[in-house]
C-alpha cells in the first residue's frame, strides 16, 4: 500500500510541482487548501480547510483521500505523514496582523493534530526570510556567509516571525511527541516557466537577488526534498536549507560575494560556485542531489 501523505497548502506555487513529484515517487497524496490544485489533469484530490479552525485541522488528518475511500473495509486513519506547506506565502497579501495569526495558528494546529494523532514525521515550511535581509527595513547585510542552519536569526518583519515560531512549535512538540519534525527554510521558489522569464534580468542586474541571497529552489526540487526528508527517519526536530546547489551569478561564489556584499564575512572556504543560502546540511544529512540547475533552462553565456 503506497504511503499516504497530506499535504497543505498543495494549490500553491510550490506545492504545485512537489505534488507530482511526490506522486511519481510512489505516494498517495491529499491536498488540503483552500482552492482547488491548479493542474485538473493531475487527478490530486483537494479538501477545502480552514487550518486556523482546530477542528477542521484534526478532521483534514483522518478524512479519506477521495472517494474511492469509501469503497474500503475501513474508516480512515490519520497518514504516514504530513507536509504543511500552507501559509499567507509573504508579506503585504494581507495585514500584518493576520498574516502572523493565520501563520502561526495553522502551523500550530497542523503540528498538535498530527502529533496528538500519532503521525511520526512532519515536514513544515520554514523560510529564507528568516535570514533577516528578505523583508528588511533597507538595504541589510547577511550576517555571514554561508547562510547556514546554525545561525542566530533575529528577522524584523512579520512573515519571517511567523516562520520562526512555527520551527518553535516543532521543535517543542518533536519533544514532546518524540516526533520526526523537519522545518525547510525554503529559498526563493522557481518554476519552470520562470527561468526563461526572470534569470536575465537577475544576471543583469545582480542587486535584484540580494534579498534572496542569490539562491533559489527548483519547485520541482523541492518535491525531491519532501521525499528524503520522509524517507530519513530518526532526527526529531531538524531545519534544512531547501535550495539547489549553485549561485545565481555568472562567476564564482567567494568573488562576487566580495564584489556584491564586501561588508559580510565569509566564514568557511565555500564550493566555487556554492549558493551563499547554502544546502551543503540536506545534501551531506539527505542526499539531496539536483535535478534542475538553472543553467539547463537559461545560459547566460
Amino acid at each position: 500500500m503506497a504511503p499516504r501523505i497530506v499535504f497543505t497548502g498543495g494549490s500553491g506555487k510550490a506545492g504545485r510541482h512537489a505534488i507530482p513529484e511526490l506522486i511519481k515517487r510512489g505516494y498517495e497524496v491529499l491536498n488540503v487548501d483552500l482552492t482547488e490544485f491548479p493542474d485538473k489533469e493531475a487527478n490530486v484530490f483537494t479538501l477545502k480547510t480552514d487550518l486556523t479552525d482546530s477542528g477542521q485541522c484534526f478532521n483534514a488528518l483522518t478524512t479519506h483521500f477521495n472517494f474511492a475511500g469509501y469503497e474500503g473495509p475501513q474508516v480512515p486513519g490519520p497518514p504516514d505523514a504530513v507536509v504543511h506547506f500552507a501559509a499567507y506565502a509573504r508579506n503585504m497579501l494581507v495585514p500584518d496582523n493576520e498574516c502572523f495569526r493565520g501563520n502561526a495558528t495553522s502551523t500550530y494546529n497542523v503540528i498538535e493534530a498530527a502529533c496528538k494523532l500519532g503521525v511520526k514525521k512532519i515536514i513544515i515550511a520554514s523560510s529564507e526570510t528568516t535570514y533577516e535581509v528578505c523583508f528588511g527595513q533597507g538595504d541589510l547585510d547577511y550576517t555571514s556567509f554561508p547562510l547556514d542552519e546554525e545561525a542566530d536569526v533575529n528577522p524584523m518583519d512579520t512573515y519571517a516571525i511567523s516562520k520562526l515560531v512555527g520551527e518553535r512549535v516543532a521543535r517543542g512538540f518533536a519533544r514532546r511527541f518524540d516526533a520526526d519534525i523537519y522545518a525547510l527554510r525554503i529559498g526563493n521558489v522557481v518554476e519552470p516557466h520562470e527561468y526563461s522569464r526572470d534569470f536575465p534580468k537577475y544576471i543583469q542586474n545582480p542587486k535584484v537577488r540580494k534579498r534572496n541571497a542569490w539562491s533559489y529552489i527548483d519547485a520541482r526540487d523541492l518535491g525531491q526534498i519532501c521525499d528524503l526528508c520522509i524517507k530519513k527517519d530518526g532526527l526529531g526536530f531538524q531545519v534544512f536549507n531547501a535550495t539547489n546547489d549553485t549561485i545565481t551569478a555568472t562567476f564564482p561564489t567567494r568573488q562576487f560575494l566580495e564584489q556584491w556584499c564586501p561588508n559580510t564575512p565569509i566564514t568557511r572556504e565555500m564550493g566555487e560556485w556554492e549558493a551563499p543560502l547554502s544546502n551543503r546540511k540536506i545534501r551531506e544529512v539527505l542526499g539531496f542531489k539536483e535535478e534542475h540547475n538553472w543553467r539547463k533552462y537559461y545560459n547566460p553565456e
